[in-house]
């Protein structure tokens, strides 16, 4: 097996990442992001791949999205993975290609994610493994896509959740702006020539503000069984499936739909101290008592910060804080869909 691509890509995200450490190096990757100019190699995700004849109906049974929907193998999709108690695990973007399944998860999880839906498999024909040859590569506007040559090769860009074959790989289309390349080693060699050393390549870091902005949450190990789908917004971007059968934490998921128990959501945020994935956030409306946590962060300017938060809806009234001397405030700022209404772009 050729490497040599892989490691060569690997090696750039790792001189991307260390640079953008330098404050003015960061921002100027984020300016890059925002402006559409920008690729970043997505180290801080894996893709952990099922295979076999049953792994359609094996994935129905255990994700919280209907699987059933990428059977035509040109649309991509959110998803998500719970206990029985209806707590999210992992959070996804998943894709089929080929009879084989493949999940796009925070780095940290998967590995325990892998290892766990394996534990399930019993008898069924299902192979469960992380797909180490397979790296995520993150474009943002179609002068990145000009930049690997893919662009003249398209006939259209594909949307949200659309999935096209092209040279490298796949390209799949994100909400709100840009998309993600999947590329094998192959496909890994075929970008590193492409790629000049003029090319807007930004840290895996900047790129999570992407998400931020596109208001698409993912879980990672301090956010690890902290939220019911619902309350991270999973089914607003076509994460959960109410019409499918039964996976984990199903009753629990369909109750916090249909009976109007949901007191939390998945809010972006700013705020102009450091805080940490995991952080509780407070609320002088519920004095002493943690109402929610912050689940993504990213620098945008010196002292000011975007991120995703999960709160209590209602603790807006009175204001949400990073600490219970509230003296750390949360702003709230629009997401690009609607809290009340269903899947929007």
């Amino acid at each position: 097996m050729n490497l040599d691509g892989k490691l060569a890509l690997d090696a750039r995200a790792q001189r991307a990442n260390k640079d953008a450490v330098e404050m003015n190096v960061h921002l100027r990757q984020l300016d890059s992001l925002r402006t559409g100019v920008a690729i970043s190699i997505l180290d801080k995700h894996k893709i952990i791949q099922v295979a076999g004849e049953d792994a359609e109906a094996f994935l129905q049974g255990q994700l919280s999205s209907d699987v059933r929907e990428l059977s035509d193998e040109n649309r991509a999709q959110y998803s998500s993975y719970s206990t029985a108690k209806g707590r999210m695990l992992a959070s996804f973007l998943v894709w089929r290609c080929d009879e084989t399944y493949y999940l796009a998860v925070s780095a940290d999880l998967a590995d325990y994610v892998a290892k766990r839906l394996s534990m399930f498999v019993l008898r069924s024909k299902v192979k469960v493994s992380i797909a180490d040859n397979l790296t995520l590569i993150g474009l943002a506007g179609k002068a990145a896509l000009a930049a690997l040559t893919i662009e003249s090769a398209l006939a259209s860009t594909p949307g949200p959740r659309e999935m096209v074959r092209v040279e490298p790989g796949l390209l799949i289309g994100l909400p709100g702006t840009g998309w993600v390349l999947v590329v094998d080693e192959a496909g890994a060699e075929w970008v590193g020539e492409k790629l000049t050393d003029d090319a807007s390549l930004i840290s895996s870091g900047v790129w999570e503000w992407r998400d931020i902005d596109a208001g698409i949450p993912w879980v990672h190990l301090a956010t690890q069984e902290q939220f019911v789908p619902q309350m991270a917004n999973m089914e607003l971007i076509g994460g959960v499936s109410f019409k499918k059968g039964c996976y984990p934490g199903q009753e629990i998921v369909a109750r916090s739909q249909y009976l109007g128990k949901l007191k939390r959501r998945l809010f972006k945020v700013a705020f102009k101290q450091p805080l940490a994935i995991g952080a509780k956030l407070y609320s002088p409306s519920v004095a002493g008592q943690s109402i929610g946590m912050l689940s993504a962060v990213c620098q945008v300017a010196p002292e000011q910060y975007e991120g995703l938060a999960v709160v209590q809806f209602q603790a807006w009234e009175e204001g949400i804080y990073a600490d219970e001397a509230y003296t750390i405030r949360l702003l709230q700022l629009d997401l690009p869909y609607s809290l009340n209404e269903g899947l929007e772009n």
